[in-house]
């Protein structure tokens, strides 16, 4: 594996520890609504919904803020205030003040920080590691997401076990403190870009969106990635009620079964590179960004038992390689089509507009799986996905 040099090592150290803190805490907050509030399947989906719906509006501002900023301080400042919102969790529990509403507040506040290190982190990572090493880059952070998924469920659900219900929702805490003082051992100068000489229009502020809906390319993906992300996110916590509620998953299993496909996250991750030389980016994408849309309907068939959980390994698997190989794809070639004074506002932009595709279909998942159940929500959110490869662009618009 061939060095991208000190400040990448760092910066992946830093994207590392807070990934590995947060599989730990993977759903962490759909299960402390479950097991300590006894929340309702409508109220576990909206705590999915609102924390990235609200903190997308919070995020729409920032967008300029980190362009015309330097982006290390920005991450690191992201990173110091989801140590402290995700802390006051833990300690709201141990004095028994923890309810619905803190649980809200704080996956705002995560979400909306979330965004503004992706869009930094994102500025970053270009000025950090030259162009031809970005695809790499990107699949090394890939596999990283993947590596920290496959771990951290499972020990989190131990964790969970042994020591009650927000213990990982500490560790994540903590995960993002050592984070920003990862950022802060780099060591070299984070340049500071040129700032406008007069207050940004609206339109200027909405510049993000505008390069992503006019680049020929970026269009359909940004509206597929919007389609694909939002509803596999929205299966999430309706697959939580469907394993933990109905069919009475322990949360090990539960933990397990989104762990074990993520080896082949890790594996689809550090093969991309080789994928893109050997085929080429458009066949890439239009293949594999239609085989990651396949398994999702096949959730709907979980059973209690041995068989139900081989099921969701077999189904998470098919998805998990797809989306490894077709993220940082994807990633890389977004970075190569924006400019650099526009690169922080569009992936900002995208973002925000993840963040509330997610939020919206997490919600009308949610009030369908009250009125009809969390097995009919899920089987709707897989027959959408069906017609997501419609959206993805004619390989000429990706050469």
């Amino acid at each position: 594996m061939r060095s991208l040099g000190r400040e990448f090592r760092w910066l992946w150290a830093s994207y590392a520890v807070s990934a590995y803190g947060s599989g730990l805490a993977f759903g962490a907050f759909g299960l402390v609504a479950l097991l300590v509030l006894r929340a309702s399947p409508g109220q576990v989906s909206a705590l999915a919904a609102v924390g990235p719906a609200v903190g997308a509006v919070l995020a729409v501002p920032l967008g300029p803020l980190i362009e015309f900023h330097r982006k290390r301080p920005v991450m690191i400042a992201a990173d110091l205030v989801r140590f402290g919102a995700l802390l006051s969790v833990p300690a709201a529990y141990l004095l028994g003040w923890l309810g619905f509403a803190q649980l809200l507040v704080v996956a705002v506040v995560v979400a909306a920080a979330r965004i503004v290190f992706t869009a930094a982190g994102g500025a970053h990572l270009r000025a950090v590691v030259r162009p031809e090493d970005l695809l790499v880059a990107n699949a090394r952070f890939e596999s990283t997401t993947w590596g920290s998924i496959a771990v951290g469920p499972p020990l989190g659900g131990a964790a969970i076990g042994l020591f009650g219900p927000v213990t990982t929702v500490a560790a994540d805490a903590v995960s993002y403190l050592a984070s920003a003082l990862a950022l802060g051992a780099m060591r070299h100068p984070d340049r500071r870009p040129a700032r406008p000489r007069r207050p940004l229009t609206r339109d200027e502020l909405l510049d993000g969106w505008r390069h992503l809906l006019t680049h020929p390319g970026l269009r359909p993906l940004f509206v597929n990635q919007l389609v694909v992300a939002g509803l596999i996110m929205a299966t999430e916590p309706l697959l939580a009620v469907l394993l933990l509620g109905e069919l009475g998953f322990p949360p090990w299993q539960y933990g397990l079964a989104f762990a074990v496909p993520c080896v082949g996250g890790l594996l689809g991750a550090r093969l991309a590179p080789r994928v893109v030389a050997r085929f080429g980016r458009a066949r890439v994408i239009r293949v594999v960004g239609t085989s990651r849309a396949i398994g999702l309907i096949g959730l709907v068939a979980v059973r209690p038992g041995v068989v139900g959980l081989v099921t969701v390994i077999v189904v998470e698997l098919a998805i998990v390689v797809s989306m490894s190989l077709f993220t940082p794809v994807l990633a890389t070639y977004r970075l190569e089509q924006t400019p650099p004074d526009l690169l922080a506002r569009t992936l900002a932009a995208w973002s925000i507009s993840s963040g509330a595709a997610i939020a919206a279909l997490s919600a009308l998942g949610g009030v369908l799986a009250d009125v009809t159940g969390p097995r009919v929500a899920i089987a709707a959110a897989g027959a959408l996905v069906l017609a997501s490869p419609l959206l993805l662009p004619r390989p000429a618009t990706l050469r």
